[in-house]
């Protein structure tokens, strides 16, 4: 979700575009540290605990990049919705998952339209998808979208340790790519959220916090990640 009239917001949203074969060869290549040491793993076991039963379990990756959560929940034998609202990144899962469904729907068209991908999903999973402001309507819109007993799983940078030496405040940080192993285009920006600030975010949009997880790196034992599991209120 991006607010249309904030310069920072639609610098967001071009960045996608300029880095989206950037993003696509970083994921396929294994450019990402963090990825190697555990958020994959993370979000991926988080999916698995929120489904009630895998086997045709209707799920709607939102934000899908790529494409490769889509296809390792499809694995799992659950029913995979993956969506981007860039063409070019919906178009890259398409080869390697000809069998899954795959959509261009933007963040503000689901949020304007409940029938647009209207489901009903047992999950709704974003995998590092929300880097804009403000959330709460988008997250409302995937609460919206859910199943009765349906969670939406949300992954998201720690935020003690994406603070670094910048205030431990709610704004926007600029991301460079310099700990990726491929150049990108395009510097990011991206909206820093507190815990708390998470913590509000989830309850505006009606989704009541069930659980909450720190996966860590295996050798420095620092947070790699924050996984948020909610249910509607």
């Amino acid at each position: 979700m991006t607010a249309p009239d904030d310069p920072t917001a639609a610098r967001l949203a071009e960045s996608w575009v300029a880095n989206a074969d950037a993003w696509t060869a970083a994921v396929r290549d294994g450019a990402i540290p963090s990825r190697r040491a555990g958020t994959d793993a993370a979000i991926v076991a988080a999916c698995a605990d929120a489904l009630p039963a895998p086997a045709g379990t209707p799920v709607l990756d939102l934000g899908c990049g790529e494409g490769w959560l889509a296809r390792a929940l499809a694995l799992r034998a659950a029913r995979v919705t993956g969506a981007d609202g860039l063409a070019p990144l919906v178009e890259a899962p398409r080869a390697p998952d000809p069998a899954s469904r795959y959509a261009v729907a933007g963040y503000d068209a689901l949020v304007a339209d409940d029938a647009l991908l209207a489901g009903p999903f047992d999950l709704v999973a974003l995998n590092f998808a929300l880097l804009g402001d403000p959330v709460a309507p988008l997250l409302a819109a995937c609460a919206r979208r859910l199943a009765p007993g349906g969670r939406v799983v949300i992954q998201t940078v720690h935020p003690w340790a994406a603070a670094g030496d910048g205030a431990y405040a709610d704004g926007w940080r600029e991301e460079t790519f310099a700990a990726f192993a491929i150049p990108f285009p395009m510097h990011m920006p991206w909206y820093f959220r507190t815990l708390a600030g998470w913590v509000e975010a989830l309850a505006a949009a009606g989704l009541r916090l069930e659980r909450l997880g720190e996966p860590v790196h295996p050798d420095t034992r620092r947070p790699l990640s924050l996984v948020l599991t909610a249910l509607r209120r």
